[in-house]
Order: structure tokens, then C-alpha cells, then sequence
């Protein structure tokens, strides 16, 4: 038993990341094989670099295939064979129809509105019987459908799918240079390397019947075939470049780590209970394809970060080192730094990116580049000497260095300042980091060092650091004028008039009702507005009463809103 993922000639997409792992899963789960076969009998379009490209994905998600990657392109003359003996058989047949005579029917069926579909021009039952072929035309060759009745399959993921057979024109199988189209040579190749299952993305379900065709006409007995739906972008439509990166490679390059890559991916579609984080080992125990939905999945980019952002902390110090020191070659000088600052870097970062920013304190030259806000921490008088006094303890620190006795030294120092410690902790932080923001000034200064930690502090009060300006935020939108009503605002009352009347509005519940006694088109509640005082109970008279028993008034206590004179 095998299961195989082909893959043809372009950057691995996403979606096709995902195709790959569902496939090394279910091979996996079934103890069966995963072979890999690069589709590359197009000349035209073949790209190696793509090709490399898409093999570094795969080993990057970890599906690693087993044997040798099979190359379509070299089977060629096996192509060929099966093309001739379909010709021989009577289920396929040589067409000379030129460019120009099929692009008119294509435009004779557009003006119709119809789908176009190719007449069978050259089926041999249509030609006459001293038919000869073209002199110098090189004809294609194409297989010879059935006309009547549909061709379906009982999909492993969509269920039940049938095409009318109308609908499946006799396509290519040969071009007039020999070469298969792919529809041809994956059914060969499938066949001749015992694929028993394809599981491939929804947009091949139109492809379905036109192998299933062949594999008829071949009398081959045909895999099943499983259609997963295809990944959409937050605003539902296919998961394309203007949502971000599409390419597996891109998201190695953003500093997302494989396992989270291949984590979310699996639940992409596909779902085991409430289970959202677990290894490949649980994936490949748990991988069916009874689990996975016929609906599209959304690629959502917060779900990702979080995931990823798991397993970084999950992650072990040295690998996450060498993965960042390989996508950003010149942490390398700072390497047993970095190590020693993984802990406290971990929970502030959700990528390897984030993971080198938040480490910037660590690799930044001297002077740092300050943030706006860090800069005003270091520029009255009063931090200036605080600083001063700061190096000058620093310079007179004899034991260890380590952040429980730096912790234990620097709150020796503000007590004898009387100061409170985020006093000193912020225009300290904003020396050795440039930023507000870090990990904890103890750790900070032991990470950077004694030395390091005085000069930075004496780059600032010599004012040799650059200030990075904040970002300017849009400015607010300017507010609608609010259109005065028909007929223009309500005129005051007389300076002579009295304010008699206010509006409370006030939430209570209708404990009571009886008719107005001096009218039978009035009716009297009683609302029970929930204050602690003699006024609780408020009643007020209201215009002819409508049956009750609409939503949400089935019940005489039910919840209103009521305007009451006071």
C-alpha cells in the first residue's frame, strides 16, 4: 500500500504545505509509503530553483518522503507507450485541428454562451472513409470519451460526486511534440507506482472524471480519492499573496518554527475532538480522513502566532539559538549572550523575529538608538546625578555578578536615596536598552555585563545616543456635524417659565396593570425600579394597550425600559 503527494513545478504554496503533510499523515497512520513526484513534463514552465525549493518546504514541515523523488518528466517514453496502445484500442485518436480553427469554435460558442466543448472534428467515425491527414501538420492525440451517462467516484472527503458525461470533452493526452499532458502522465504514473489513494485539494475535483477516463479506457482499476477544501484568507476568498506570505519557505523566513507550522496546518480542515496542540507522533496516531470537514478553512495569522509562540517557549535554548543565528547570520558574535538571555527572552516573543528584537539590547551597537519616550527618562537634572551615582556603585561592586545580587545592590542603593526602585529602574532601563520596555533590569544588567552596563550609562549622560522618534499615529478623523432637524432646534422656554418637567429613563419591572379610570382608551402600570426608597414603586398611564405576548413580553414581569415623569 502506498500513498503518494505530487507536487508540480512552482514554489511550495501553503495550501500545498498542507496537502503534503495530510498526505505523509495519512501514509503514516496506515503504515504505508510517501513517495514524492515532481510533475515536470511542462518544458515551458519547469523552474529547478522552484523545484529546490519546494523539496526544502517539505523537509522544513518534516515530511520527508520515502525513496527517491520521481520525476515525471523522465518517463516520457512510458507516456507515450500508453497514448499508442489507447490509439490501437480504438479509445484514443490523432486530431490536426490547427490553433486557428479551435479558437473560432471557442468564439462560436463564447457569442452562444455556451461552455466550449470539442466537436470530436477527427473522431474516425466522422471522417470520411478516404480521409488522408494533413501534409506537415503534427497532430495531437486525444482520448475518446464516453458520451453517454456520467463518470463519478465516492469521494474519501466530499462524499458522492458524479460529472455528466457531456461535460467531459475528448481532451488532450498528447501533444503534437510527443509530450503527456499531466492529466496522462499522472495517470501512469499513479498506476504504474500502485498509488491507492490521492488526496489532493478540492480545485482538482474537475480533473477527477478526465482520469478517471483514462484510467477506463486503460482498464486499470483507479485509486480512491479524497478532496480536501482549500485554505481561505480572513476575508473568505482563496488564501492568495495579498493576504501575506503564501510560500512554506516565507514563513521559515518570518521565524515561525516548523512544528507550529505543521501543527496548525493539521487543523486546517481537519480536527481530532478539542485537541489544538499535540505532536506529529499524536497526529499521526489520530490522522483519518473521517476527521477532516468538506468546508473551507480560514488561515488565521493570530492563531499561528500564538501557536508559535508555544512551542518557542517549548522550544529547546540551543536550537532556538542555531534557528535564529541561521536566519540572522549576525547574532552569531552574540551567541553565549543570547544563551544566556533564552529564558527571559521566550515569553516575549511570538516569533524568531520578535525573538532578535527582543534580544536588541543584546546585539545594538554602541551608542544605542533611544526611543523618544526612553530619552526623556534620562534628560532632567535629577536623573543625570542619579545616573552618575549609579556608575559610581557599579564601579565599587565587588561580588558576584548575577541578578540576585545585583537585585540585592540595587535596592540597597535606593533605600539609601530614599527612592522608590522604579525610580531608578526606569532611566536605568532606558540607558542599558533604549527602550521602556525589557526583560528585568537585574537580568538585563547581568546579560550585558559590568563594563558594558557603565559605558552605556555614560554614552547617555555624555548625550551620544540618538533618539528614535515615535511613531505618528493617523490623525482622528474629523467629526460629523451633526445635521440639525427639520424645522430647526426646539426653541427655549420663556426666561419666565419654570422647569417643570425632567426625563428619567430607568430599567424596572412591571409588577402591576388596571384601567384608567377616566378612560377606557388608557391603561395604569406599576413598575418596580429597584431603589431603596419610598418612591420604589413608580406609576405612570399610558395610550391604548396592545396585546401582550410579543418577544420578550410573554410575561407580566417582563424587563422594559420606562420614561417616567418625575
Amino acid at each position: 500500500m502506498r500513498r503518494r503527494e505530487t507536487v508540480k513545478a512552482s514554489y511550495l504554496h501553503i495550501g500545498g504545505g498542507r496537502t503534503a503533510l495530510f498526505n505523509y499523515l495519512f501514509a503514516k497512520h496506515f503504515g504505508g509509503r510517501f513517495l514524492l513526484r515532481i510533475e515536470d513534463t511542462d518544458a515551458e514552465r519547469h523552474d529547478e530553483g522552484a523545484v529546490n525549493a519546494i523539496i526544502q518546504g517539505m523537509d522544513w514541515l518534516g515530511c520527508k518522503h520515502d525513496g527517491e523523488i520521481i520525476r515525471q518528466s523522465t518517463r516520457k517514453d512510458r507516456h507515450k507507450e500508453v497514448a499508442e496502445s489507447m490509439i490501437r484500442n480504438g479509445r484514443a485518436y490523432k486530431c490536426y485541428c490547427s490553433k486557428e480553427e479551435l479558437d473560432a469554435l471557442r468564439a462560436e460558442a463564447e457569442a452562444k454562451k455556451e461552455p466550449f466543448r470539442y466537436p470530436g472534428t477527427y473522431r474516425p467515425e466522422n471522417l470520411p472513409p478516404d480521409f488522408k491527414p494533413p501534409e506537415g501538420v503534427q497532430p495531437v492525440v486525444r482520448i475518446r470519451t464516453d458520451e453517454e451517462g456520467s463518470t463519478g467516484w465516492d469521494d474519501l472527503v466530499q462524499g458522492r460526486i458524479d460529472f455528466p458525461n457531456k461535460d467531459v470533452d475528448d481532451f488532450i493526452i498528447l501533444r503534437a511534440d510527443g509530450s503527456p499532458t499531466y492529466l496522462l502522465a499522472v495517470v501512469v504514473d499513479d498506476h504504474d507506482m500502485e498509488v491507492s489513494h490521492v488526496i489532493r485539494g478540492s480545485d482538482h475535483i474537475s480533473n477527477t472524471p478526465r482520469q478517471l477516463q483514462i484510467y477506463k479506457a486503460c482498464g486499470w482499476e483507479p485509486p480512491q480519492f479524497g478532496h480536501i477544501p482549500l485554505i481561505h484568507g480572513p476575508d473568505g476568498q482563496k488564501l492568495s499573496k495579498r493576504h501575506g506570505a503564501t510560500g512554506v519557505e516565507q514563513y521559515e523566513a518570518l521565524g515561525y518554527l516548523p512544528e507550529a507550522m505543521k501543527n496548525y496546518l493539521a487543523r486546517l480542515s481537519w480536527s481530532h475532538g478539542n485537541d489544538e496542540i499535540f505532536s506529529t507522533e499524536q497526529a499521526i496516531e489520530w490522522f483519518t480522513l473521517e476527521g477532516c470537514s468538506k468546508s473551507a478553512s480560514c488561515f488565521d495569522f493570530d492563531k499561528l502566532n500564538d501557536l508559535n509562540a508555544h512551542y518557542i517557549k517549548e522550544c529547546d535554548r540551543k536550537r532556538l539559538l542555531d534557528i535564529a543565528c541561521k536566519l540572522y547570520p549576525e547574532l552569531v558574535p552574540f551567541a553565549e549572550k543570547l544563551d544566556m538571555a533564552v529564558d527571559m527572552l521566550k515569553p516575549r516573543a511570538k516569533t524568531i523575529k520578535e525573538y532578535r528584537e527582543a534580544a536588541s539590547f543584546i546585539w545594538s551597537p554602541r551608542p544605542l538608538e533611544m526611543e523618544e519616550k526612553a530619552a526623556k527618562n534620562v534628560n532632567s537634572d535629577a536623573s543625570k546625578q542619579l545616573l552618575k551615582d549609579v556608575i559610581e556603585s557599579l564601579k565599587e561592586y565587588k561580588s558576584d555578578w548575577n541578578p540576585t545580587d545585583l537585585e540585592t545592590m540595587l535596592v540597597a542603593f535606593t533605600q539609601a536615596k530614599s527612592l522608590k526602585l522604579g525610580q531608578v529602574a526606569q532611566p536605568l532601563r532606558s540607558c542599558l536598552t533604549g527602550s521602556t520596555a525589557s526583560p528585568g533590569i537585574y537580568e538585563v544588567m547581568w546579560v550585558i555585563g559590568k563594563d558594558e552596563c557603565i559605558a552605556r550609562i555614560e554614552d547617555a549622560l555624555a548625550g551620544k545616543n540618538s533618539v528614535k522618534a515615535a511613531p505618528v499615529s493617523a490623525p482622528a478623523a474629523p467629526k460629523e456635524e451633526k445635521k440639525e432637524k427639520k424645522g430647526g432646534a426646539a426653541p427655549p422656554p420663556p426666561a419666565d417659565q419654570p422647569e417643570f418637567t425632567k426625563l428619567e429613563i430607568k430599567v424596572g419591572l412591571l409588577t402591576k396593570t388596571w384601567p384608567h379610570p377616566d378612560s377606557d382608551k388608557l391603561f395604569c402600570e406599576e413598575i418596580d425600579v429597584g431603589e431603596v426608597r419610598k418612591a420604589a414603586k413608580r406609576r405612570r398611564c399610558e395610550g391604548s394597550r396592545k396585546k401582550r405576548g410579543g418577544r420578550g413580553e410573554g410575561s407580566e414581569r417582563s424587563r422594559r425600559l420606562e420614561c417616567c415623569l418625575t
